[in-house]
């Protein structure tokens, strides 16, 4: 990588993945029929969210939420990902190689509080079902929602203005998309204190958030083991087993690659990670809640049959 002063990049480099020939173009195709199905599938849960009366429950709505989310999480570095793959090493301008490491960042965040959400809303209908349609009333519902955006949002900022105000000498950032690691490696000054800073936010919010998440659990878990029969259990454990697959998928990647070892860095493996929660968890989102949940599937009929209806009107 050549040396520059930092007051001369205003262009960054994104390596991108280490491939060549057909399977470089291979990756491309398959990468972007990934992303247009990501795209597709989360667009149809909240078509079918907002369409179908069925679903107009808290907990339909917050997944129509989490879809919207999805959307935007994908599309912050999904597009870099694919120029990368079909023309290999790509320049980014600093600008949006900084707009770009904020939102995802944002948005990675955001989509953290709303999983708590989420684990606090089946906690409500599961161990208080006489007080949840009280408890969790539309007013609440949106309140919840939009706090889960503005901490998000709020949340990013402190790591994110510590990489923005670095000094730059090197400008080849080792990933397909600006992220907090590969960029503070280019910096002209040690950046240790930055990074400790960083590790220590995102380890403290994970770790308070999973605590919360596994605390709504404990207690859904306690209710359900004193249900009277193996049928209402069985109900009961199917409308979180979704949710606790999202979870799991989610944090499981975040954590490796920003609270994990240095070997994952050192070898590049974080940009495999990444793809996980980056990617591919928004692509298998609308897969786990639309496959394993039957309300959604007869909510899908039920629409299917009103426009065949209307298409058979003369």
């Amino acid at each position: 990588m050549d040396h520059f002063n930092h007051t001369w990049i205003q262009t960054f480099i994104l390596a991108g993945f280490n491939i060549s020939g057909r399977l470089r173009h291979l990756a491309f195709l398959g990468t972007l029929c990934i992303y247009l199905l990501t795209l597709a599938g989360n667009l149809f849960i909240i078509v079918l969210v907002k369409a179908d009366s069925g679903l107009s429950t808290p907990m339909y709505f917050f997944i129509s939420v989490l879809s919207f989310l999805e959307l935007w999480y994908v599309s912050c570095t999904v597009p870099t990902l694919l120029h990368t793959l079909l023309h290999g090493s790509s320049p980014i301008p600093s600008a949006l190689c900084f707009t770009q490491l904020y939102f995802f960042h944002s948005l990675g965040m955001t989509e953290c509080f709303l999983l708590c959400v989420m684990a606090l809303d089946r906690y409500l209908a599961i161990c208080l079902p006489l007080r949840y349609h009280a408890l969790m009333s539309t007013q609440v519902q949106r309140w919840l929602a939009g706090a889960s955006w503005m901490g998000g949002f709020s949340a990013a900022l402190v790591s994110v203005s510590l990489t923005t105000s670095l000094p730059y000498c090197l400008r080849e950032v080792a990933h397909y998309f600006c992220d907090l690691e590969p960029l503070m490696r280019l910096s002209c000054v040690g950046t240790g204190w930055h990074a400790q800073v960083f590790t220590v936010m995102v380890g403290f919010f994970n770790t308070c958030i999973l605590v919360f998440i596994l605390g709504f659990y404990g207690g859904i878990l306690n209710a359900v083991l004193k249900l009277p029969s193996a049928a209402s259990r069985a109900k009961a454990f199917s409308t979180c087993s979704s949710h606790i697959i999202v979870v799991t998928l989610f944090f499981g990647s975040a954590w490796i690659v920003y609270v994990g070892p240095p070997v994952v860095h050192a070898e590049g493996r974080d940009k495999l990670m990444s793809l996980m929660y980056s990617f591919l968890t928004p692509f298998l989102n609308p897969i786990i809640y639309t496959l394993r949940n039957k309300e959604v599937k007869e909510a899908f009929k039920r629409i299917a049959e009103r426009i065949k209806g209307f298409l058979k009107r003369p």
